[in-house]
């Protein structure tokens, strides 16, 4: 394959079909992407022309913000329920030991933001697989932290390098103002670990998750339009 189209292995072994992902929007690449049967994605700035894209049938699933801080740009959290930050800790806390099963069930119907639960083409069992292949690879890594209430797990943040990639909240701990704490001790983990930022792309639809790194004092930056087909 050439240079304009990247295999995304991952995505294939989801779908069950060859899945790429090209490289730069141009004709070149376009033509090679006609001549290739598969799932296709592309990822452009919001304000590209995106005529050649419809005239080749390409469709919108979802818009992509990058997300970014330092440590001096982390705002102060609020204590939890009166109770300061070292005993929250206790109360909300990060572990690296976890039941994989447990988080897999999490990570069911959790992604209805993301690109492939809302592509139409793709089966919704397969958008699913490709969640939870994702996370099976994070924690065979040793790169997924298990988020717990008082001994529970709650949740997971599975991260590569400096950028946290994967994360999830079980429903019965959603709207309770418990995130921010999780996500405030990967984030000091990650920071420890020698990372001068922490990263994070995500969905311009999901609001929740939008506040939550707002809350952190996270900016956003380098939105990316992304566009699917299948090609057959």
């Amino acid at each position: 394959m050439s240079d304009l189209l990247k295999a995304a292995p991952w995505d294939q072994a989801a779908f069950g079909m060859p899945a790429w992902e090209l490289t730069e929007y141009s004709t070149a690449a376009l033509d090679a992407a006609d001549a290739t049967p598969g799932h296709q994605t592309i990822k452009l700035d919001p304000l590209a022309d995106k005529r050649a894209l419809h005239e080749r049938g390409f469709y919108y699933t979802d818009t992509l913000l990058e997300t970014v801080a330092g440590r001096e740009q982390l705002r102060p959290l609020k204590p939890l329920d009166g109770h300061n930050m070292s005993t929250a800790a206790k109360i909300v806390a990060i572990g690296r030991e976890f039941e994989l099963d447990a988080a897999l069930a999490i990570c069911h119907g959790a992604f209805a933001h993301g690109r492939f639960h809302r592509d139409f083409q793709i089966d919704p069992a397969g958008a699913t697989l490709r969640y939870d292949n994702w996370l099976r690879q994070l924690a065979a890594a040793g790169q997924v932290y298990g988020l717990f209430a008082e001994g529970a797990l709650a949740g997971f943040i599975g991260y590569h390098g400096n950028a946290l990639v994967l994360h999830a909240v079980a429903p019965a701990y959603r709207g309770r103002g418990l995130a921010k704490y999780w996500w405030r001790q990967v984030i000091v983990e990650l920071f420890n670990a020698g990372h001068p930022t922490v990263t994070s792309s995500i969905s311009a639809g999901n609001m929740a998750v939008l506040n939550l790194y707002a809350t952190q004092g996270f900016s956003f930056r380098h939105p990316q339009d992304i566009y699917h087909r299948i090609v057959k």
